[in-house]
């Protein structure tokens, strides 16, 4: 750097952090060439969920012919991103994949074959972004697909929609975990795109006061490459803001206090103090969105480590295979036995590398041995104390660690667990080597899942409280009428009454007594009662004769045997009853009394119905089965008029009688049109 430059810069305030590491730097061997493009892989994977909040919803099928920058997922929901083809070719399977995660777990994904083309769709450019309504702008950002470049995901066009004014705009390109350079190339290489990116973001967000570029002073050709591009931009608002080296630095909330002096609070967000913190490769990728219409189907990727021959950034389109990326660095694997994803600080370990390259897919480190050996078993706390002194948040890593052990949720959350950045300095400092991210992210993801169990929970009881106070509702409702008809029938019996009692009283009870004795009195209604009933039970009878006749079965026959005997059984006593209260009255002759076995004299009819069906043709089986459907649809169709009449309560079921009547007519009159019949 220039010194009228190194001056400059050294002019602006700058505060520092509690805690930090300064780990080797191991930068230099992959800064030594230009960004280099990687060959289009002959297929890509590209995951659903590459990108915090909900999965993407696909929008392509298994067979579609897609071409370059064409979604083929759609966001779902406010925090989603959409996703784009990143080759061209065809669309060859919708599956669960492997992914690039520490748990190696799979997850749902998008499988396209190149053909080799690379096809792209038709781009939409805007000339002039301020001639566009920043909301418009926003909603272009979200469809392009933006995610947090700088490794976190979180969808770009979420933060671009802060609920608060912002009034800071940061511009994030720390990039100070070891190893990783992608930031550092592309702000050494595309200085302009990048300020120009950081302005187009201002504009979106309601143009802020001041867009500050943060940067470690370990980058002195990116520096100067970023401010002769503030120059160009004459933009007063614009300044770099250069600071010590020290690890972790580029942690959002860490860089504030840098840049700013302001802490944001537990639990808070930037918005709340009127902060934006973007990442230098979101910017990029917002300015190409806009300006070139390009979604995002590629990114500047580090490969580092002895044990590859090529050390360098690659731009790597989204879904490669990380394994071709590992081939064209010219991997040795005899020299390591495993790759990080990410840097040594907050990466992991790839139990696949069949998994492909993400939105935040920052770097591949693949150390030989020697570079970065295993650690050493963990052993007991010593109390040291040194966690607490690295620690950049100014949290208790050994209290966290010792209640993240016992998982004494209510302790972690006091001790501020999810303000952890799980930065690793922590564990960088840790005499006794023991690996106390991994605690903490265990702890983090035993909170939240009992948190949804509690979620769920809640909602169960709620829908159980809901439904018993409607029951009770009901009951209530239900009672009331009960008592309001009470009320009524006692009113009308006292009416009824009235001319008749001296006093007026009425008494329900009384009142039943009187009618139960007013209709034993009364021969003629207990006759006409008796009446009815006998011919209920005979049509039963010659439903349940019919039903026997038509049955194939012998079990089925049985069944409707022993219906029969009940029924008819019944019939007798009705009979016995009339033939009781004619001969008490002496109105008119002694009916006959029926015979001992009528049931038995009923089946042998059944019986005789069909031995006589069994002789008949399958044409006359069903005319004599459509004869007596018609019969008894007649009888039936009588009853729902009566019940229709009177208002009485069986209406509904015997319509329901009366339809399944039909339905059997309609079968019947088509089997024997099927046999040539009319």
């Amino acid at each position: 750097m220039s010194q009228n430059l190194t001056q400059r810069i050294k002019t602006a305030q700058i505060w520092d952090i509690p805690g930090g590491i300064h780990p080797p730097e191991n930068k230099a061997q992959s800064l030594k060439d230009p960004i280099a493009e990687a060959p289009l892989p002959k297929q890509v994977i590209l995951p659903l969920a590459m990108h915090i909040g909900a999965p993407a919803e696909p929008l392509v099928q298994v067979g579609d012919k897609v071409k370059t920058g064409q979604m083929v997922a759609e966001p779902k929901g406010l925090v989603s991103a959409a996703i784009h083809a990143s080759i061209s070719g065809t669309v060859t399977g919708i599956e669960d994949r492997p992914l690039a995660h520490s748990s190696g777990m799979s997850g749902p994904c998008i499988i396209i074959e190149s053909d080799n083309q690379d096809d792209w769709v038709d781009l939409e450019p805007i000339d002039n972004f301020r001639d566009i309504d920043p909301a418009t702008l926003v909603e272009k950002v979200r469809y392009a697909g933006l995610a947090g470049m700088g490794g976190a995901g979180f969808p770009t066009a979420v933060k671009l929609q802060p609920r608060h004014t912002i009034h800071t705009l940061i511009l994030n390109g720390t990039e100070c975990e070891p190893y990783i350079t992608a930031d550092h190339a592309l702000m050494r290489e595309r200085a302009e795109d990048v300020i120009q990116g950081a302005l187009l973001m201002a504009y979106m967000v309601g143009e802020p006061e001041q867009i500050l570029v943060g940067i470690e002073d370990n980058k002195p050709d990116a520096i100067e490459a970023l401010q002769k591009a503030i120059d160009r931009a004459g933009d007063s608002r614009l300044s770099q803001r250069v600071f010590p080296t020290k690890y972790p630095s580029g942690g959002e909330k860490q860089l504030i206090q840098i840049l700013t002096g302001k802490e944001v609070k537990s639990g808070g967000l930037p918005a709340d103090l009127g902060i934006l913190v973007q990442n230098v490769g979101s910017a990029v990728a917002a300015w190409e969105a806009i300006t070139q219409g390009k979604p995002l189907v590629s990114r500047v990727t580090t490969l580092v480590g002895d044990a590859l021959g090529r050390q360098n950034n690659y731009l790597a389109r989204i879904g490669t295979p990380i394994a071709d990326l590992l081939e064209l660095a010219e991997i040795d694997r005899n020299k390591s036995d495993r790759v990080v994803v990410g840097g040594p600080m907050m990466g992991f370990t790839l139990l696949n590398d069949q998994v492909p390259v993400t939105k935040i897919t920052n770097c591949l480190l693949v150390p030989s041995l020697k570079e970065l050996p295993a650690p050493p078993p963990a052993q007991a706390c010593i109390r040291c104390g040194l966690c607490a002194e690295a620690c950049p948040a100014s949290l208790l890593p050994q209290q966290l660690f010792w209640y993240a052990q016992v998982e004494d949720h209510d302790k972690l959350r006091d001790y501020n667990l999810f303000d952890c950045i799980e930065c690793g300095a922590c564990a960088y400092v840790c005499p006794s080597s023991i690996p106390l991210v991994q605690y903490y992210r265990a702890a983090k993801g035993d909170i939240r899942e009992s948190e949804r169990e509690k979620v769920k929970s809640d909602h169960a009881r709620l829908r159980f409280e809901a439904r018993k106070e409607r029951l009770e509702k009901e009951a209530e409702e239900r009672e009331a009428k009960r008592k309001a008809r009470m009320e009524a029938a006692k009113a009308k019996q006292a009416a009824s009454d009235s001319g008749k009692s001296s006093d007026g009283a009425s008494d329900l009870v009384a009142a039943a007594m009187a009618r139960v004795k007013q209709t034993s009195a009364n021969p003629e209604e207990t006759r006409l009662k008796l009446e009815r009933q006998k011919k209920t039970f005979e049509e039963r009878i010659e439903g349940i004769e019919a039903k026997i006749a038509e049955a194939e079965s012998d079990d089925i026959k049985a069944k409707f045997s022993s219906q029969l005997k009940n029924t008819q059984k019944k019939l007798d006593g009705i009979l016995e009853k009339l033939d009781s209260l004619e001969n008490t009255a002496s109105q008119e002759e002694i009916a006959p009394a029926p015979e001992k076995d009528a049931a038995a004299a009923a089946i042998e009819r059944a019986k005789q119905k069909s031995e006589a069906l069994a002789g008949m043709s399958e044409s006359e089986k069903l005319k004599s089965t459509l004869a007596s459907l018609k019969s008894r649809q007649e009888k039936a169709a009588a009853k729902v008029a009566e019940a229709q009449a009177s208002g009485a309560d069986t209406l509904e079921a015997l319509k329901t009688g009366l339809g399944k009547i039909e339905e059997k007519i309609l079968a019947t009159e088509k089997q024997l049109t099927e046999l040539g019949e009319d």
